[in-house]
């Protein structure tokens, strides 16, 4: 595929794949789910004098759900395969792993990336994280893209791995561009020139900007990931080997569609309801603008002019006062528009899980029956969880390849090995729990590796939970001190390991004498 690379065959991939989009409606649904999940609802609708209020209740159920399903506290934990030789004596590296890969996910702040993905997914159909290799830090960097911005080699495909190649397009300043292609070599940087937006999305347009596509590629040889950047016309860097065997991208969609790697937004099947409801509030309210407020009428013969001031005399011409002039009654809406708005409502929230319960609106009179209600309302969501749940062993299996192919040598803080605790100790001075050396990340290539997702139900409530059970053990003797340390969570106890190590020192004085 290198030798067939040219800025025109990558832009043909390019619209191939915005083809596909078309196809599918891609770019009028995510532009309609947008506005509507913002409160732009009227967008392009001629009202004719109809009010056009919104009542946003997909905003409300949409928040609810993505705070549902993103709000289990996941960590993600590396434990060497049992069937690997030597296993006791990986737990070292395997503990510098998982240190690095929660520095990772804090520094790369994946709980907030997870609502953002979890968002769009919901909103647009599906969820994108990009990862890639930040050379002036010496770390991995995550950050979301629009489904609008990925095309997919095989479209009927919806898994990353089994792609044969993936397109990213993006929008760049021509500055910047011209820079990068120059510094890489490109000998054409200067006929890179601004061009119009065709991301297909209702966005500011901007007139310094042109779109740059990343192709990435599988090569069959070695099975590493290849890279190729370009702008239309002029070669942005040329081909590369970018040193991983997993493309660096987590793809979700909230609803799976068959032969289609863009799935359904959970957005897309509640607007029909929502324009009801904001139809049915429109109409009411221009009845009651026009027929609520009582309306006179008077005989023209008798009464000249008709005044509303307060107190004002009105004179007639003879006659009986009684048929001069009469109120109308005003026209009553029926019942039937407010308790099928509500119904409308209510049957909206109820099917996805955005139950009175569940929002926290129902009066706590058992609260037993109120938490069991929550869970129930809580289950069809667990589909979407456990989805969410596997992006994030994704993602940790793609920070794993950066780790192994970029870090190389750095040094960590590592256990104290025996023979450096045994001199310590032989010299008169207190050993170390742990002391700085140099560890080589390259072993994690070849080191064969399970990734663990340990879920608690929620972050606070289950630290708390395991807290007391550790409390419970060690007050009934179950456990001894040092085992309770140990366990407990970072952050309960100040200097937890030297506290550990004082133990650990103190028992084994008491061992010598």
């Amino acid at each position: 595929m290198r030798r067939e690379l040219t800025p025109e065959s990558v832009w043909a991939l390019y619209d191939r794949g915005r083809r596909f989009k078309e196809a599918v409606d891609l770019y009028e649904t995510v532009n309609t789910n947008e506005n509507f999940f913002i409160g732009k609802q009227w967008e392009g609708v001629r009202s004719n004098g109809l009010p056009t209020p919104v009542f946003n209740i997909l905003k409300r159920d949409v928040c609810f759900l993505v705070s549902l399903v993103t709000s289990d506290n996941l960590t993600v934990e590396a434990a060497a395969l049992a069937a690997s030789a030597n296993t006791e004596k990986l737990r070292g590296p395997v503990r510098v792993l998982n240190e690095e890969l929660e520095r990772l996910f804090e520094h790369n702040r994946v709980t907030a990336l997870l609502r953002e993905f979890a968002r769009d997914a919901a909103v647009r159909g599906d969820g994108c994280m990009y990862s890639y290799w930040d050379a002036e830090e010496g770390t991995v960097r995550t950050e979301i893209l629009k489904n609008t911005m990925v095309h997919f080699g095989d479209p009927n495909e919806r898994h990353v791995q089994k792609q044969p190649y993936i397109l990213i397009e993006s929008r760049e300043r021509v500055e910047e561009l011209r820079r990068r292609a120059r510094d890489y070599g490109s000998g054409t940087f200067e006929d890179i020139v601004p061009d119009g937006d065709r991301t297909g999305e209702d966005v500011h347009r901007t007139d310094d900007k042109a779109t740059r596509l990343f192709l990435m590629w599988r090569d069959r040889e070695t099975g590493l990931i290849w890279g190729y950047e370009c702008a239309r016309g002029c070669v942005v860097r040329p081909a590369f080997c970018m040193g991983l065997r997993l493309y660096p991208l987590v793809w979700m969609s909230w609803d799976n569609v068959q032969d289609s790697y863009h799935g359904q937004a959970m957005l897309t099947g509640l607007i029909p309801n929502q324009i009801f409801i904001n139809k049915m509030w429109a109409m009411s309210m221009l009845s009651l603008m026009t027929t609520a407020y009582p309306k006179i009428i008077y005989d023209r013969t008798r009464i000249p002019k008709w005044t509303n001031q307060v107190g004002q005399a009105i004179g007639i011409a003879g006659g009986d006062v009684s048929s001069a002039a009469r109120a109308l009654t005003p026209a009553a809406i029926s019942p039937q528009v407010t308790s099928f708005i509500d119904a409308a409502i209510d049957q909206t929230n109820a099917n996805l899980g955005a139950t009175n319960v569940a929002l926290g609106d129902a009066r706590p009179d058992n609260t037993s029956a109120i938490i069991a209600l929550q869970r129930a309302a809580a289950t069809p969501s667990e589909l979407t969880k456990q989805a969410l749940r596997e992006c994030v062993e994704e993602l940790a299996r793609v920070y794993l390849e950066f780790i192994g192919a970029f870090y190389g040598v750095r040094t960590v803080d590592r256990e104290t090995p025996a023979r450096v605790r045994e001199a310590m100790e032989f010299a008169g001075l207190t050993p170390l729990e742990e002391v700085p050396g140099e560890f080589d990340f390259g072993v994690f290539r070849e080191m064969p590796m399970a990734l663990r997702i340990d879920v608690g139900a929620s972050a606070y409530f289950s630290e708390i939970a395991s807290i007391q059970t550790l409390d419970n053990l060690l007050t009934q003797g179950k456990i001894d001190i040092l085992q309770y340390l140990e366990r407990i969570p970072d952050g309960y106890v100040s200097d937890r390991r030297g506290l550990i190590a004082e133990i650990r020192r103190a028992r084994e004085e008491r061992k010598e004498e």
